[in-house]
């Protein structure tokens, strides 16, 4: 039975509490199509992305006046959701968490006329969206992006390539970040809308990575944006970026810890069926040790991670120390926690198809998107000094 009591917690609203029982419920009863896979990441992907629309989980991602279910991104809502599908599937987790971290500049930033063009069909399932910020040289270090958007009459052409991007290969919508040059380094960043069917965009390399997930090398030759589809102004795309990660990293977080619990789940389950030396495994201190670290570890993510989205939920205008340092404890414990659930399954667990061989293997990347553990050991620092 998985440990629910932090429903209880003051940070949460009984919505959120609802939202958890309904989509932990619809989770068990899809759970075969869930983990449906045919071989082919991309396909499959699109299938998550279209069942998680129909069924309006992906409304979460989108403001209400464009089809969401909460007036604004509720960091809640979207961190119970990552957490919930995270237990029960990494590719359902990425497939919601791209819909709104795709959208999410737009979501922020753009007009009413661009919102309502793309925002509904992201929220029903129909189109895919994705986050074009790395680069080859440009990853933890944005003010390195070298991808040009150069001003012409009405809009701009995108020269560059960026790596690494979610849903690359399969993305229908792309908020994409250039430099335009209006200053130096950050400060001359700029935050766009593309669409994939724009002429001079191409997929270069698909790319594969230890938990299969849909990702790409991008290519822009000569790419127009329209005018209306720069978010903010000219130079406003590191700001862009940053509000942006303001409320999702909070959730890679959150999906780390759905991958963590998930363990604990397993591993105890594992612990006190498996006999060894003719008494439950679970009967051995060494093992309960394991089991007391895992639940301080999930109970400390769980904190982080509410105290950080409660605190963007209730106005607090930014909560990068707060996310960071949710990021990077639900992150890092869950690693240590999945890799103890294998230790307990013993050869069991580097089994391929095990749970916890998929989920040590969904892991790992989570310590480096959105801002690797170092980066945020940085932020946090930084946060600190400032405060004295």
């Amino acid at each position: 039975m998985a440990d629910t009591s932090f429903l209880d917690w003051p940070f949460l609203d009984q919505h959120h509490r609802d939202l958890h029982t309904r989509l932990s419920g619809w989770c068990q009863t899809h759970e075969a199509a869930l983990h449906h896979e045919t071989g082919d990441v991309e396909a499959d992907c699109r299938t998550l992305v279209k069942l998680l629309g129909r069924a309006g989980w992906l409304r979460l991602a989108v403001p209400a006046a464009f089809g969401g279910l909460t007036e604004k991104l509720d960091v809640r809502s979207l961190c119970l959701t990552r957490q919930t599908l995270a237990y029960h599937s990494g590719l359902a987790d990425f497939a919601f968490a791209m819909q709104g971290l795709g959208t999410g500049a737009i979501s922020l930033f753009a007009t009413d006329v661009i919102r309502e063009r793309y925002l509904r069909r992201v929220a029903r399932g129909e189109l895919i969206a994705g986050f074009a910020l790395s680069e080859l040289e440009a990853g933890s270090d944005v003010a390195a992006m070298a991808t040009t958007a150069t001003k012409v009459a009405g809009g701009y052409l995108i020269n560059g390539e960026k790596t690494w991007i979610s849903n690359g290969g399969i993305a229908d919508v792309l908020t994409l970040f250039a430099r335009t040059g209006e200053a130096p380094g950050a400060k001359g960043l700029s935050a766009f809308v593309l669409t994939t069917d724009t002429p001079g965009f191409e997929i270069v390399e698909r790319i594969d990575v230890i938990a299969p997930h849909p990702l790409a090398t991008l290519r822009f030759t000569n790419c127009f944006i329209p005018d209306d589809h720069l978010l903010g102004g000219a130079g406003d795309g590191f700001r862009i970026a940053m509000a942006t990660l303001d409320i999702f990293r909070s959730t890679v977080g959150a999906a780390a810890l759905g991958f963590a619990r998930r363990a604990a789940d397993e591993a105890m389950h594992r612990a006190s069926t498996r006999q060894l030396f003719g008494a439950p495994l679970a009967d051995l201190q060494m093992t309960q040790v394991a089991l007391a670290d895992m639940a301080l570890a999930n109970d400390t993510s769980q904190l982080l991670i509410l105290r950080a989205a409660w605190a963007k939920d209730n106005g607090q205008p930014r909560i990068t120390r707060e996310a960071a340092m949710a990021k990077l404890h639900a992150t890092e414990s869950a690693q240590a926690t999945i890799d103890k659930a294998v230790q307990i399954f013993g050869g069991m667990g580097v089994r391929s198809g095990v749970m916890v061989e998929r989920l040590y293997r969904e892991i790992r990347a989570l310590r480096i998107y959105e801002g690797a553990s170092e980066v945020q050991k940085i932020v946090i620092a930084r946060a600190a000094l400032q405060a004295q």
